[in-house]
């Protein structure tokens, strides 16, 4: 464990470096530049690299710590971005897409978890890993669709439409997957599909806005983008800002996670 994340630094200045270098690369570029491409390829690749080598280190899945998931976070928002890049030719994406994923690389650097390898029964079910991941991978979808949002409230006559409504659409429709894989998770751990836990009321309000952003789209963009920033802070309260919350003592989803 500790060999992992000893080398996270070298990974993460390396990733960040190729990320900044796409960004730039895609701004100077009128079209899709092959080099923005492959820097953000590489950068992607790095970062998974790392994941892979701390899954071996750790001999198990790195997803159980607020630390581990916003690495897993960071490498979603990259693969995103680029996913972004290379469907709508948003040349501006990889910047928003690379700022944000250094912040999170940059917690973990400040604020190292070291972990005990042994999990704890509720984390040793089958469902921990596909919950987790596809909740990543929502929240990276999501993460670029509040970018987009973000960018056109400053820029209305941009046309985001078809980039958002597909961004919003899979990221939801993999927050509802990674909400009943939950639930089948807690049945198995703790006996009972849903318990009205902090974490899970959260995770019902952010699933409610997000289709609230569903239902607006054929309406005003202004108002779609607002809800859409909205929901996004609420998945950050539903992710780790439970975690900070008087009641969070007593909730089964707490894990010793920082």
């Amino acid at each position: 464990m500790m060999i992992g994340w000893t080398l996270f630094p070298y990974f993460a200045v390396a990733t960040t470096l190729l990320s900044i270098g796409a960004a730039v690369a895609a701004l100077r570029s009128k079209d899709r530049s092959r080099v923005a491409i492959a820097l953000s390829v590489t950068g992607v690749a790095v970062l998974a690299l790392f994941v892979a080598m701390l899954w071996g280190a750790l001999s198990r899945p790195p997803l159980r710590t607020m630390g581990e998931t916003r690495l897993w976070y960071s490498l979603c928002l990259l693969v995103a971005g680029l996913f972004t890049y290379l469907r709508w030719r948003y040349r501006w994406i990889l910047s928003f897409s690379a700022l944000l994923s250094t912040v999170f690389l940059t917690i973990n650097l400040l604020r190292p978890e070291i972990l005990d390898q042994t999990l704890m029964p509720a984390l040793q079910s089958g469902w921990f890993v596909p919950h987790v991941a596809i909740y990543m991978f929502s929240y990276g979808l999501l993460g670029c669709a509040t970018l987009l949002a973000l960018y056109g409230l400053f820029r209305p006559e941009r046309n985001l439409h078809e980039a958002i409504d597909r961004l919003l659409y899979g990221g939801v429709g993999l927050f509802t997957i990674g909400m009943l894989t939950g639930a089948l998770w807690a049945k198995q751990a703790w006996g009972a599909y849903w318990s009205w836990d902090p974490k899970e009321a959260w995770a019902v309000a952010t699933w409610a806005l997000y289709l609230v952003a569903i239902h607006l789209r054929g309406g005003s963009r202004r108002r779609l983008y607002v809800v859409l920033i909205v929901a996004f802070l609420a998945l950050q309260m539903c992710w780790y800002g439970v975690n900070y919350l008087p009641s969070s003592e007593r909730s089964i989803h707490t894990y010793n996670q920082e």
